[in-house]
């Protein structure tokens, strides 16, 4: 069948319209590119088959140059064109060939021709439908001058039966008429806005995904859904079919081929040896069509990322002995849960064992495609630098990804957590404010559309979260909808929701920190995990966005590639005991640069900052037993400590030892007003300064590992430290969670037994707070063996 598909693909180029030539198409505007831009093919763009879990072998791809206007919003079609565009990329972008904005007022048409193949399976009698991978955002199509239907909804996939539009041969045209108001509207659209500036990136209109066309026989397969159950060793099949008749049936056949796997990992070439070609073939027994048809599958060999294993998949429709419709798919054998560890902290487990997750906040853009990856090379190729880095986990940020991503990561063993793209950006909340008051129009859209995105990717094994809210961005009824999306998924966890303003339903509980680490202590029915941290800057010279000395980071920019590298293996350094505190999995902003953001692990145009083997290492040494964290002085998510403060100026001395406080106030850290974000406000804090003090004790082996013993400050806004009476920091700038401090000359700062910090913290705008911790990271005892 794959033969068939890529002889097919060749005869779709032959058959473009007459109107198409490469010569009409070059690379728009002068920014920066990837090297993958080069591989474009403008006479076939992205010719892989488009739906790796519904295949079949007789299909056209639609991309290509196609003409495309940009008028205003009240004209649905136009016969005037302003040139030529690359389908599938975005307008806005450079691959599109035009690298123009549309905005709310106006509208984008495209169009081309298309003749149907005279192959005998296109004949007469067989239906032909018409795919899009995807259209942001409001998209009416058009054949033949007919209206065939509209969809709504920017990231998932949707068709159309154009049969009967069709002419009876020759040339057909087909016309797509798309509007997108991008932020000015309540649309999902993930970081698009209309202004780019900051964490907000260029607009995306239109076609982002490949069309296609494909002949399917009156009676043929819609959807399949799949169900694995680790317990009884079954895979539940469920089919969606048109034109069913009595007396049909559905036969489904698996099999399970060591070296398909090896071929899909991508890791024949090198030196893998192949122990069987050996194929196991399990028939299910024949069930009428409609009903559910279960296989069972014989000792299984389970999915996780280390063994990726991959089962191949026949579903057919049978009349009268006769297949009358067949479909290529493939499943995994997995299952993701909540449960117990034998430390009795509740826990995400992958078949049943904790693994830990260690990945990726992962954006999916491209300097050159914007949402559309150059090939599909440049698809997987993250993936490939994800897996090397030693990551086993990404988070799919706010975006939803061509299917052919999810095979990727399904082939390769990357776990996936996926975003709903937030919108709606005129109701963002705060953690400290109640869940927003959208729209029912609002409401309604978002239910749809997020909707189609679970189904469209039910299928894959690598997706086990779904991320419904992230950080406020227009989230409603957050309890409602995180128990919906668990009831469209029961086999998978709902995030719940990432970051700030918690509800307490879902199944994790999840705190961002920058630069962090940092997280929630555990829950009895909720796993604790750490949704973003991180955000290292670098800018690379040659490799930027834009000129200009706006690039920025979230946790800061670094001096160069080793800073950058040993002040990440800081991070994990930090990271590694709460895991032993019960912390399930961690994401790291992010894969790679995007615009103006430099916190990637690799540029915009792919080009990787840090030594991976170096880097690969320091991940990996997470796999071993955790080290303890003693804590010297606690913060509030700690559990906090009782200081003395006072609201007004003390007298000379207040920083000292020795220094009479019984006259101030005392409370538990941390002191501030809750819509600060990120933090545990004990005490209420909302003057212009304060000024606290309290103690701490340290053992002889304190002392003897400083090296080892961390200090953590939330400030904002500014800030002096005083230890025993000397100034260890002064700081004028606020920050938005726990950041580390270096102090000099600790060994002169410290002491045995018991020592006094103080802290004078004046507040200048919006949110208040002023917390600290002391600890010391103690190593693991024992041989060290990997342990998850």
């Amino acid at each position: 069948m794959n033969r068939k598909i890529i002889c097919l693909a060749v005869l779709a180029t032959v058959l473009l319209s007459v109107n198409v030539f490469a010569a009409d198409w070059k690379i728009a505007g002068d920014k920066l590119v990837t090297e993958f831009a080069k591989q474009v093919d403008p006479d076939n763009p992205l010719p892989e088959y488009p739906r790796p879990q519904l295949r079949r072998g007789d299909w056209l791809n639609l991309n290509g140059l196609w003409d495309y206007a940009i008028v205003g919003k009240d004209n649905i079609s136009t016969d005037k064109f302003d040139g030529k565009i690359l389908v599938p990329f975005a307008v806005e972008s450079a691959l599109s060939g035009v690298g123009k904005t549309v905005g709310k007022d106006n509208r984008l048409i495209y169009k081309r021709t298309f003749t149907v193949p005279k192959d005998a399976y296109w004949k007469k009698g067989n239906r032909i439908i018409l795919h899009f991978g995807a259209v942001d955002w409001d998209a009416t199509v058009f054949v033949n001058g007919k209206k065939i239907g509209q969809h709504i909804g920017g990231y998932s996939p949707f068709c159309f039966d154009i049969t009967d539009a069709l002419k009876p041969e020759g040339e057909q045209e087909l016309l797509v008429s798309v509007w997108d108001p991008t932020d000015d509207s309540y649309q999902p659209r993930g970081k698009q806005v209309n202004n780019p500036r900051g964490i907000w990136y260029t607009p995306v209109t239109g076609i982002w995904r490949t069309v296609w066309l494909e002949p399917v026989a009156p009676t043929h397969i819609e959807k399949l859904k799949f169900v694995p159950n680790l317990k009884d060793s079954t895979l539940t099949i469920t089919s969606t079919f048109q034109g069913i008749q009595d007396g049909d049936e559905i036969e489904a056949k698996a099999s399970f081929s060591t070296e398909n796997s090896i071929v899909r990992r991508g890791l024949l070439g090198r030196k893998t040896v192949v122990q069987s070609s050996a194929v196991s073939f399990m028939t299910a027994k024949k069930v009428k069509a409609g009903e559910p048809l279960v296989l069972s599958i014989t000792n299984p060999k389970l999915w996780t990322p280390d063994e990726p294993n991959l089962y191949d998949l026949t579903v057919s429709i049978i009349r009268n002995g006769k297949v009358v419709d067949a479909v290529d798919s493939y499943f995994g054998m997995r299952e993701i849960s909540l449960g117990k560890t034998e430390d009795g902290i509740t826990r995400m487990l992958l078949n049943g064992k904790f693994v830990w997750q260690h990945g990726l906040l992962d954006q999916g853009w491209w300097p050159d495609g914007l949402y559309t990856a150059p090939t599909d090379e440049a698809l997987a190729y993250d993936l490939l630098v994800t897996k090397q880095l030693g990551f086993n986990m990404l988070r799919k940020h706010v975006k939803v990804e061509p299917e052919r991503f999810y095979y990727h990561c399904d082939r390769l063993g990357v776990l996936v957590w996926q975003d709903m793209p937030s919108g709606d950006s005129k109701h963002y909340i705060r953690p400290d404010q109640p869940d927003a008051e959208r729209s029912p129009e609002a409401k309604a859209n978002y239910e749809r559309e997020w909707k189609e995105i679970v189904a469209a990717l039910y299928n894959y094994p690598s997706i086990i979260v779904w991320v419904p809210f992230n950080e406020g961005w227009g989230q409603f009824d957050t309890c409602r909808i995180l128990n919906w999306t668990k009831e469209l998924d029961p086999t998978r966890l709902v995030n719940g929701p990432s970051g700030w303003s918690d509800r307490g339903c879902g199944d994790q509980y999840v705190k961002h920190a920058y630069r962090g680490p940092g997280m929630f202590p555990p829950e009895e029915k909720r796993s604790t995990v750490l949704g973003e941290y991180g955000g290292l800057g670098l800018p690379v010279e040659g490799h930027t966005w834009l000129k200009t000395d706006k690039n920025w980071g979230y946790g800061g920019n670094l001096k160069d590639k080793d800073d950058l590298l040993n002040t990440y293996m800081n991070l994990n350094f930090k990271l590694h005991p709460l895991i032993g505190m019960g912390l399930s999995a961690a994401v790291y902003t992010q894969t790679t640069d995007c615009e103006i953001e430099v916190n990637g692990l690799m540029t915009y145009d792919r080009v990787i900052k840090v030594d991976v083997k170096k880097f690969r290492a320091s991940n990996d040494s997470l796999r071993y037993p955790p080290p303890e964290r003693r804590v010297i002085l606690a913060a509030a998510p700690d559990g906090g400590k009782e200081w003395a403060f006072t609201t007004d100026k003390p007298a000379d001395g207040w920083e000292k030892s020795g220094f009479d406080d019984k006259s101030w106030k005392r409370g538990k850290s941390g002191f501030g007003t809750k819509e600060t974000p990120n933090t545990t406000v004990n005490t209420l804090w909302n003057t212009k300064d304060i000024w606290v003090r309290t103690t701490f004790n340290m053992t002889r082996d304190d002392i003897k590992n400083l090296d080892k013993t961390i200090f953590e400050m939330y400030h904002d806004d500014n800030a002096e430290v005083y230890i025993n009476g000397i100034k260890v920091i002064g700081v004028d700038k606020w920050v938005s969670n726990y950041k580390e401090f270096k102090i000099n000359d600790a060994e002169k700062v410290f002491k045995e037994g018991e020592n006094t910090i103080a802290i004078h913290t004046y507040q200048d705008a919006g949110g208040q707070y002023i917390d600290a911790r002391l600890y010391r990271i103690i190593p693991a005892a024992g041989p060290q063996k990997k342990v998850w």
